[in-house]
């Protein structure tokens, strides 16, 4: 099995929902772990990375240069339909918080010295908004709202498997795929969640640019020939 890593860090505030709210404290909750920690299921990870791959072929598709890289992106992420998750040769893990801080949390934690509540509010906010009448400029009733996100620079970090050596044109589209994604969580077509990612090797090297130059040079020969 041949590991990378995605790591990428919030540039603005992000809302990994879970898809319920807490009575009394919050409408919607982000997910989170024992230890309060939060995080971004691999399941998701893999959906967002599967939207970008999706919008690059589509855009080679409209210069005919999609065809070499639909193999490609079945095997980073399989086949449309039901168990296409099980097809392709990438697994990837849930996005959380690096390694040495999760580690010294759990520490922290396991001796008394910090609550699961305390890890949970260091590393969250909540927003509070309404809608407004546009005629009046007031608030309008039963519309306050309130939201848990994520601050800005946390930083988060997947494992990603797979099951044989990857191809160069696989590792190629994947750091298409991360270099374009930008955003993630709720609201994130509202501003939150703007973040940037990179690829990397299980040696801790940045890949991205190596492997996004092989991405290029491969597009750019298809469309001159």
């Amino acid at each position: 099995m041949r590991t990378y890593w995605l790591k990428f860090t919030l540039k603005s505030d992000a809302t990994f929902g879970r898809g319920d709210g807490v009575a009394g404290v919050v409408d919607s909750e982000v997910q989170h772990d024992r230890y309060g920690l939060p995080y971004l299921s691999g399941r998701t990870l893999k959906g967002l990375l599967g939207e970008e791959c999706a919008g690059i072929l589509f855009a080679l598709e409209q210069q005919g240069k999609a065809k070499p890289w639909y193999e490609a992106a079945q095997r980073l992420f399989g086949s449309p339909g039901s168990g296409a998750a099980e097809q392709s040769l990438m697994h990837v893990g849930d996005a959380r918080i690096p390694k040495e801080l999760y580690q010294a949390v759990e520490r922290g934690i396991a001796r008394g010295e910090l609550t699961r509540e305390q890890v949970l509010h260091s590393l969250t906010a909540i927003r509070r908004q309404t809608v407004m009448n546009v005629e009046t400029g007031a608030p309008q009733q039963e519309t306050l709202r309130s939201m848990r996100v994520i601050l800005r620079e946390t930083p988060f970090e997947a494992e990603l498997s797979f099951w044989v050596e990857p191809p160069s044109d696989d590792l190629a589209l994947l750091a298409a795929c991360i270099k374009a994604w930008r955003r993630a969580g709720t609201g994130r077509n509202r501003g939150r969640g703007e973040l940037v990612a990179r690829l990397y090797d299980a040696q801790g090297k940045d890949i991205t640019d190596c492997y996004f130059a092989h991405f290029k040079e491969v597009v750019q020969q298809e469309i001159s020939q």
